[in-house]
């Protein structure tokens, strides 16, 4: 799982600069007892800490590797990024179309990725990203198309730089947005591959999977609720986190169709 590391990292890099200096002032004894694995083990920490969601690249994957076939119509259509007219919304839409390029791209959908880089070029084109989504990543993904690992690495990369350049020029409210929108796209393709998914084998997990992805999503939005947009976020998922807090380690039938009927509810608000 990718991750992102942006605001600790530099605390990172104090600590270990902070122990190679006690070393230099203790000698080769105090030397012996630093433990590289405790450095290891720390960046792992920050990392989680920071951004342990999947992208939507390897959500998406996970259904790949399940082999369910690819449903035309059920991502969010390119024309409608004409109506993405307000920060908010581009924000949000470029992560939804983000998601709908990677089922494109895993299915091997062609004219699809084509159509959805073209979407996705525009709103970022406004917000300032427009170097993130170029032809290089066009002919990075076509160059792949037959190596599913690496067109993963690659979706994740654009996915990783989108919300480090949010982060990195003090957006983080569209960062945020970015991911809602991922998320909020991601199990809506999860949910609707099939008319029956809870008796797909794999699916189920794919969704139980999501629940840590989401909660550590709130969290992380929760930190920046004294932001407008972000409250207005938090609140619309307020029906969705309820689903959740009712699911333990597994979940039902009928968990599923609550988490199916809160996730179109969501969706519909994000792409209209």
């Amino acid at each position: 799982m990718k991750k992102i590391v942006i605001v600790l990292l530099p605390v990172l890099i104090l600590i270990v600069t902070g122990l190679f200096s006690c070393k230099n002032q203790k000698g080769s004894d105090y030397q012996e007892k630093i433990d590289i694995q405790e450095i290891e083990e720390l960046t792992k920490e920050i990392d989680e800490v920071m951004y342990p969601l999947p992208t939507s690249a390897e959500v998406i994957n996970m259904l790949t590797e399940l082999e369910v076939g690819y449903m035309v119509g059920v991502s969010n259509p390119t024309e409608n990024v004409k109506n993405y007219v307000t920060s908010k919304s581009k924000s949000i839409n470029l992560g939804v179309y983000g998601a709908d390029l990677s089922y494109a791209t895993l299915y091997n959908m062609n004219q699809d990725v084509i159509d959805y880089l073209d979407a996705i070029r525009v709103l970022a084109n406004d917000l300032g990203m427009s170097d993130i989504y170029s032809q290089e990543l066009y002919d990075d993904i076509k160059n792949n198309f037959d190596n599913r690992d690496q067109l993963v690495n690659v979706l994740t990369k654009a996915f990783d730089s989108t919300f480090g350049s949010l982060s990195e020029n003090d957006q983080q409210s569209q960062a945020l947005m970015v991911v809602a929108g991922a998320w909020v796209e991601g199990m809506y393709i999860t949910t609707h591959i099939s008319e029956s998914v809870f008796h797909v084998e794999g699916i189920v997990s794919v969704l139980l999977e999501q629940k840590k992805s989401f909660e550590l999503f709130i969290d992380l939005a929760t930190q920046h609720a004294n932001d407008p947009a972000v409250k207005e976020m938090l609140e619309m998922f307020e029906p969705m986190k309820t689903v959740y807090e009712g699911i333990d380690t597994s979940l039902t039938e009928k968990d599923v169709e609550n988490i199916t009927r809160e996730v179109v509810l969501l969706r519909e608000k994000l792409i209209s």
